[in-house]
Formats: C-alpha cells, structure tokens, sequence
C-alpha cells in the first residue's frame, strides 16, 4: 500500500530504526513525551478530553537525570585517584557559583522532582487510587536521601575527609570506620542500603524493561521475514493429504468434495 507512509521510528522495519527509537526511549523518554491524560471537561457537558502531559515529563527527566548525575558524582568518594570524567561531570554540575560551598545543581532538582512525582500521586485522585505503598515508599527514600544528602553539604559539617577513608576501606574490603563523622552521614548511608537493598525486588527495576521490550527492540518486519522460535521443538504435522486418507470415506458419505476417489 504505497499510500500509506510509514513511521520509521514508531514503526521501524530495520534495526537502524530499532537502534533510533531504542536511543528516544532511553534518553528522552520519548513514548512518556507522547503521553496524554484524559479527563471530563465540566464546561463543555463533561465532554471527554485530552491534554498533553508535559509536565509528568519534565519531572520524569530532570528526576532521572539529577539521580544519575549524583550517582556519577559520588564516585569521587569511592576512587582515588578521581576519574577525570568525573571531575567534569562535578565541574558542570557546580557551574552555578551559588553560595559557599557551590551549588551543585543535581541535588536539589533531584528532591524537587521526587517532590513533584509524590505530590502528583498524592493529589491526583485518578494516580491516588492506582497507587500503593510499593509507589510511595521508593520517592520517601528517595526524598530522606536527598534530603540528608542537601543537609550535609549546606547547612551541617561533616568529616568528608572521614567519609571518603569510610568509603574506600569498604571498596577495597579493609573497613575502618572514623571518628566523629556524625550521625546525619549514618542516616544518609542507611537510607542508601535500604533503597540499594530493595531496589532489584521493586518497581524500579522498570529501567530494564525497555531492554527486554519487544514493542521496543524488535523490528517490524513479520511480512518480510518469518520468524521461528529458536527453542521451539519439532512438531509432527498433519497435512491434508493424510487427513483426506483418514476420513475419504466419510467425506464422500458426506457430500464433501475430495482430490482423490480413492
């Protein structure tokens, strides 16, 4: 059908199109970009509508990208030397000279986005009522980390000297814990392993769902290619023939039409 144009990235048939539409999905969240919410309209007689949820998409991103960035960062505390990507990274997250010490920019739009997506289940009646305890308590953890994370570089001191002769005694497996780096580390450390400890058991793990996603990492491409499971066992097939031999008689008796009388 000429007519009818096709979507190579919606609807590849190669797997430069798959590898395109792998890449959106990824790093822009491109099928949450396209999403849509519906709701009654009570001016117009509770008329169906649709709008365009930007804003869950926004939040979606900048709460991924900040939790990323201050993973990444982190990884100062568990090298030495320090990874010269690493130092760049911190460098672009702290361009914005605000206060003493800098600003990094990732903390903050991190708790704010975490903020968002709770408040979003919270007074949406629609996401409320789907929600449950195993969508809010993630975002609490998420929230105290960040929360405990902010506390530490603005407002406490903490021994960052103590926390990095911490962190790199228990990466090369000679632990040694230090003198006075306060308890408000111990809470940001605990929530740290609770969230590492449930993570492969909980929603989260939908971030390795668009890897294992036919609808995602498959071409179209079932009209132009036949495609056989690898496992699939031999099956004994049936053909008409043998079928026609087994029931001529009842066939003819039947009225039926044959290829073969006899």
């Amino acid at each position: 059908m000429p007519w009818i144009k096709q979507n190579t990235i919606d609807n590849p048939s190669t797997s430069a199109g798959v590898f395109v539409r792998m890449l959106l999905e990824i790093f822009a969240f491109r099928s949450l970009f396209r999403n849509t919410k519906a709701a009654f309209n009570r001016h117009a007689s509770n008329k169906l509508t649709y709008s365009w949820e930007i804003f869950l998409w926004v939040g979606a991103l900048a709460f991924h990208y900040a939790f990323l960035v201050v993973i990444l960062r982190h990884l100062r505390f568990f090298t030495a030397p320090v990874p010269g990507g690493v130092q760049f990274l911190e460098y672009l997250d702290g361009i914005i000279q605000v206060g003493l010490p800098g600003l990094f920019l990732s903390g903050p739009v991190l708790l704010l986005a975490a903020l968002f997506l709770l408040s979003r289940r919270i007074f949406d009646a629609k996401v409320s009522y789907i929600s449950q305890a195993a969508d809010y308590f993630p975002l609490f953890l998420i929230i105290g980390i960040a929360a405990t994370g902010i506390a530490m570089r603005y407002f406490t001191k903490v021994d960052i000297i103590g926390i990095k002769e911490l962190t790199m005694g228990l990466v090369t497996f000679h632990p040694h814990i230090p003198e006075e780096v306060g308890g408000l580390f111990y809470g940001h450390l605990f929530l740290v392993s609770i969230l590492f400890a449930y993570f492969p058991m909980s929603k989260l793990m939908h971030m390795g769902g668009v890897f294992l996603s036919p609808t995602r990492n498959m071409a179209n491409n079932t009209r132009a290619k036949r495609h056989i499971n690898p496992w699939n066992y031999d099956v004994p097939i049936h053909t008409y023939e043998q079928y026609e031999d087994h029931f001529r008689d009842k066939m003819i008796e039947a009225g039926l039409p044959v290829d073969k009388k006899e």
